[in-house]
């Protein structure tokens, strides 16, 4: 059974005032059905019938799509398609559930490893190694912690499914957030394997600004280690000693969303501060300022200094004031929204909305927000070309989302 940890009344004060944090639980209110549509398109231009619930979200751009929840669970934080079309949902208090692509529970996957859950902090993200239907590998991240302190680590295992869940065997450490901080804030711990079958992990700052350029410990940065953990020769680091040899790119705050795109190209969503959320195209070595530079300010109210100010920083693609609390990332490349290929695709936090940006070269425009008055932890490219989407919370439902007609 998962422990909970009472961190100090400071620190929970403090994780509650800002944009990440988890909202209570609350009855989920479904739009009028009126305005539901009878159909909706997948890949392959297949009509499916819809479910009374169904509801209709209009973008800001005039688009309108269906949203059909699917299933319901408790502070969902991740999910991740397997490669026979059901997926995993992992929630933050420490379980991983087999969930088929219609929503409905097969089972829970018994042998996951112990979360704390401290703040924003618990069970997070899972990744399936590239060689996934052969070796069975995939990889989590969750929080420890040592005495008071706490931290995020990644692990991999084997996944043995049947079908009514399955069994995590043959854990193995692949990294460790260093150091471990009395905060439950900043943990970030999304993962992303790249088309050469590194593996990135994101590393938030913890709360604490100043580690992020600290190049003698891993908070604030953008790992990179190949699939058992080592390091690979040609990091940005590689032979200069120490901890920094992880280290693809520094200057982070707290990213939450990580994706590649068709031509293999990193990119990264982080939270600003009171405002200064960021879309990063991710360059190996690049620092990315914070906290000497954010186009937000502290809450404090302190003035930071902007990006355009210090040209020795890398600057974002985009970035948002006010805050929308990007926390998750994609990049479309189905066919069912023909005209989003290519497009992130951000579930918003505080936005709550599903952020739409065209991407061209180093820069980034926003096109549009699909909102349903919903915080927006994860969103996900389904193998229909739908796009499923998590909400945040005790009571966060799975949707499946498609284009209206």
């Amino acid at each position: 059974m998962t422990r909970f940890t009472l961190i100090s009344l400071v620190s929970a004060v403090s994780v509650f005032a800002i944009a990440g944090c988890a909202k209570p639980a609350a009855e989920k209110t479904v739009p009028p059905e009126a305005d539901v549509s009878e159909t909706a398109s997948v890949e392959g231009d297949v009509t499916r019938e819809l479910p009374a619930n169904a509801f209709e979200i209009k973008g800001s751009d005039g688009v309108v799509l269906i949203a059909e929840p699917l299933g319901q669970f408790e502070e969902p934080w991740a999910m991740t398609f397997l490669p026979d079309g059901n997926l995993l949902v992992n929630e933050k208090e420490g379980r991983i559930k087999l969930v088929t692509a219609d929503g409905d529970v097969l089972g829970q996957i018994a042998g996951v490893p112990e979360s704390e859950v401290a703040g924003q902090g618990g069970f997070a993200d899972l990744a399936l190694h590239p060689d996934f239907e052969n070796n069975k590998k995939v990889y989590i991240s969750y929080i420890e912690a040592e005495g008071d302190l706490y931290g995020s680590v990644v692990e991999s295992g084997t996944l043995n499914l049947t079908s009514s869940g399955g069994e995590l065997t043959d854990i193995e450490r692949i990294w460790t957030q260093s150091p471990k901080i009395d905060t439950g804030r900043h943990f970030s711990q999304r993962l992303l394997f790249d088309k050469d079958g590194y593996l990135f992990i994101t590393s938030g700052d913890r709360g604490g600004q100043t580690p992020a350029q600290d190049m003698n410990g891993n908070l604030g940065k953008l790992i990179r280690l190949n699939d058992d953990g080592s390091l690979p020769d040609d990091n940005p680091f590689a032979g200069q000693g120490g901890i920094k040899e992880q280290f693809w790119s520094i200057g982070h705050r707290n990213p939450l969303g990580i994706a590649m795109d068709a031509d293999g190209q990193i990119w990264e969503n982080e939270m600003g501060p009171r405002g200064g959320d960021e879309l990063n195209r991710i360059v190996k070595g690049e620092n990315y300022g914070w906290p000497v530079v954010s186009d937000g300010r502290n809450y404090s109210m302190l003035d930071i200094p902007d990006h355009d100010t210090r040209d020795d920083f890398k600057t974002p693609a985009i970035s948002w004031v006010p805050s929308i609390s990007p926390g998750s990332l994609i990049i479309y490349t189905g066919d069912v929204f023909a005209d989003w290929k290519g497009n992130a695709l951000m579930g918003g936090l505080s936005g709550q909305a599903i952020v739409r940006v065209s991407l061209d070269g180093e820069k980034g425009t926003e096109e549009a927000r699909y909102s349903w008055d919903e915080r927006v932890r994860e969103i996900e490219q389904g193998p229909d070309g739908a796009i499923y989407v998590l909400e945040d919370g005790f009571e966060g439902r799975l949707l499946r989302i498609t284009p209206k007609g």
